[in-house]
């Protein structure tokens, strides 16, 4: 079974590219000694474009694998269930 983000499998890899460049940023601001307040800005877009991904991610999941394992109507649905809340539990802490 493929994975249900392949479909935007080239956007997401270029999100992360953009989000690994911010990271980069990063680390230069802190190289640099910037000052607190921006460096603390840049780690909240960082956040906020991780949690992005994660969100489409986590919708993509839903719309392929969990509603295909609950078209099926085996105990797989109710495992995808599972991981989909655990995941969503892990994204809200």
């Amino acid at each position: 079974m493929a994975h249900g983000y392949l479909g935007d499998k080239a956007a997401h890899l270029a999100r992360l590219k953009r989000i690994e460049g911010q990271v980069r940023g990063l680390h230069r601001m802190v190289d640099e000694e910037n000052y607190c307040i921006d460096v603390l800005t840049q780690v909240s877009a960082v956040t906020k474009a991780l949690e992005s991904v994660s969100l489409a991610l986590l919708a993509e999941h839903m719309e392929h694998c969990v509603v295909e394992a609950a078209r099926a109507g085996d105990e797989q649905a109710g495992v995808k269930i599972d991981e989909v809340m655990a995941a969503i539990a892990r994204l809200v802490k």
